[in-house]
């Protein structure tokens, strides 16, 4: 078992499911991310740490504009895996990184994978890669110790999720709505059925994204089945307005719990 698919088992085994925060890399700025990245990890179980992308098509306005900000602080390739370094010896939470194909491409994703895993990585999320596409990519990234995770959505025939899952060896990535990132109010009702039909042909850890952003949502979230939760946009959010993240963080566990 590996560090990620372990920490849902722990959770688990604590009658609460898992929670993954996520922030972009040098969001607001480099001291800032590790200062808010090291306080939401007192609250996770895993933490997903994005990549700045120039063109980020599957976030929304919030993810963009914090990709945006911490682009202009100069924070790219190389500065993500040097803060991925020290986060790493800040927190014992298993840190994955989530990042678009382009960079994992120009950076040459043999190397790019184990610099990942070198700088405290356990894991790597690729949103915009159909795993079947490219098999060498996922091979690459567990060759070199990382747990692989990608996404189902709502439209995800049942032979795509077969296909999807069988690439997948950190947890399953579903997202709650057909679309880019953001908080929502509410979860589509629908949401259960998606889970249930991913967890059919798996036994990995589903995780549903796109759209916690409080603990209702996160009740909503295990109400559907799911094993974990990803918040992003709403602790951006949060940032930006002047609130304390962690705060919010920690009413979204007390809703992943039960």
């Amino acid at each position: 078992m590996n560090r990620v698919t372990a920490a849902f088992e722990r959770a688990r085994s604590e009658g609460r499911r898992a929670v993954i925060p996520y922030l972009t890399a040098g969001y607001p700025d480099p001291k800032r991310f590790l200062d808010y990245a090291a306080r939401l990890a007192v609250e996770a179980d895993l933490f997903e740490v994005g990549l700045p992308f120039s063109d980020p098509l599957g976030d929304g306005p919030v993810i963009q504009r914090a990709s945006e900000t911490a682009l202009r602080h100069g924070v790219r390739t190389r500065g993500t895996l040097e803060l991925l370094a020290r986060l790493a010896e800040r927190s014992r939470v298993p840190l994955l990184v989530m990042t678009y194909l382009n960079p994992v491409l120009a950076w040459g994703p043999e190397r790019f994978f184990e610099d990942l895993r070198a700088a405290g990585a356990a894991g790597v999320i690729l949103p915009d890669l159909p795993p079947d596409q490219d098999p060498a990519i996922a091979e690459a990234a567990q060759a070199a110790g990382l747990a692989t995770v990608f996404l189902l959505a709502p439209t995800s025939t049942e032979e795509r999720i077969r296909t999807v899952t069988g690439y997948v060896s950190g947890f399953v990535y579903t997202v709650s709505v057909t679309g880019v990132t953001g908080a929502r109010d509410r979860l589509p009702q629908e949401l259960g059925v998606l889970v249930q039909r991913i967890k059919a042909v798996t036994r990995l850890p589903v995780a549903v994204g796109f759209g916690i952003s409080s603990r209702s949502t996160a009740q909503q979230a295990v109400r559907a089945g799911a094993d974990g939760v990803v918040v992003g946009s709403a602790l951006i959010r949060a940032i930006e307005q002047g609130r304390d993240p962690a705060r919010l963080l920690a009413e979204i566990r007390q809703g992943a719990t039960g």
